[in-house]
């Protein structure tokens, strides 16, 4: 539940305080959630400030307009408070969306093959780049952590690489926040590679968004994992198929199994695993936390579980389809380009529309 405006102005006067604490100054973590929580309720109080100023104002023009000497200078100046106040309305509306308890955190997405065989693996691929370039339109730093290529022959032998799976993170302060709602099947149709008589076939590959564990977060004890090393399979150099550089790891109370072959160190193949394991495990328990309100997150966007078939890319059409707020765009070849902007602002939109309308009033006089 959102606090009243006014708790909030309280509220950050208490922050205030703590921030002259030298206890808390010297703690790193304690320094950073105290910043953090004053950085999200300070544009509360502004706009709250600037509303109730509004309101004021607009009062005083409803006082003027019954004077027939001011009434046309005073309905001007009515409308035009009007539409400030909707505008100011809406970003308090914004500013009281309790936080999201991974907002700004570093992301991993994880794309994976489904039905379709060869174009499905080819389909993830498309997935991946599109995403990699949508990331690095907004500057976000891209790092592949995990991945199994395929390699499919298409016309005329040239060779098309696509991915079994591939796992990435990304690395920018509002990647969380405008990429979370990505979870889920996401189906093609079009003409694979290798069809001769040009059928149009449906595919599928399925994506995860997975906040980056922090250790706090996830208990994982030495006793609970086994961990594998082999050797590397597929491209990568005179290392590969000569060291046991690969490493696999299974959270044996979870059944959770992790593989990672991408670098030529046992040790950083160890590290990066371990980052999918804990980010999975934790993806697990919020699953399992949220199972009682699931009622209660079925709605217009959908839960984010990535079972549910969000959108369609339909080739031959130039259409993508987003099954949850109903948006069909045909600029399909300029979205897999990476020009994602439309696609994640209507969904953000959707989502906001679902929070609570009611605004706080003025406090009474």
């Amino acid at each position: 539940m959102s606090m009243h405006p006014r708790e909030a102005a309280r509220r950050i006067e208490e922050l205030d305080q703590q921030l002259m604490d030298p206890s808390v100054v010297s703690n790193q973590q304690r320094l950073k959630e105290v910043s953090q929580e004053r950085a999200r309720l300070v544009p509360i109080v502004e706009v709250w400030t600037a509303l109730s100023k509004a309101r004021s104002e607009l009062r005083e023009s409803r006082e003027l307009m019954e004077d027939p000497e001011f009434r046309e200078m005073a309905q001007e100046e009515h409308d035009q408070l009007t539409v400030t106040v909707e505008e100011l309305q809406k970003k308090l509306r914004i500013a009281l969306i309790p936080p999201d308890p991974y907002e700004g955190r570093d992301i991993l997405i994880e794309i994976r093959a489904g039905t379709g065989g060869d174009e499905a693996g080819l389909f993830a691929g498309d997935l991946f780049r599109m995403y990699a370039r949508y990331c690095d339109g907004r500057r976000w730093k891209t790092e592949i952590i995990s991945s199994s290529e395929v390699t499919v022959g298409g016309a005329g032998g040239k060779a098309v690489q696509g991915y079994k799976e591939v796992i990435f993170q990304v690395s920018g302060d509002d990647a969380y926040k405008y990429l979370r709602h990505e979870s889920g099947v996401h189906r093609v149709q079009r003409v694979p590679l290798t069809e001769t008589q040009g059928r149009i076939h449906t595919s599928a590959a399925t994506v995860a968004i997975m906040p980056v564990a922090e250790t706090v977060e996830v208990n994982i004890e030495d006793k609970d994992l086994r961990i594998d090393v082999f050797r590397a399979s597929g491209p990568g150099g005179q290392s590969v198929n000569t060291t046991d550089s690969a490493v696999r790891i299974t959270h044996i109370p979870t059944g959770v199994v992790v593989q990672c072959q991408d670098e030529k160190s046992q040790h950083k193949n160890k590290a990066k695993a371990m980052k999918v394991l804990a980010s999975r495990i934790l993806e697990a328990q919020e699953a399992e936390a949220a199972a009682e309100q699931a009622e209660q997150r079925r709605s217009q966007v959908g839960s984010g579980d990535r079972s549910e078939r969000i959108r369609t890319y339909n080739y031959p059409q130039n259409r993508l389809t987003d099954h949850r707020i109903g948006l069909t765009l045909y600029k399909l070849d300029r979205i897999m380009e990476g020009t994602l902007d439309e696609v994640v602002d209507a969904m953000m939109e959707a989502v906001l529309q679902q929070v609570p309308t009611d605004i706080p009033e003025d406090d009474e006089q």
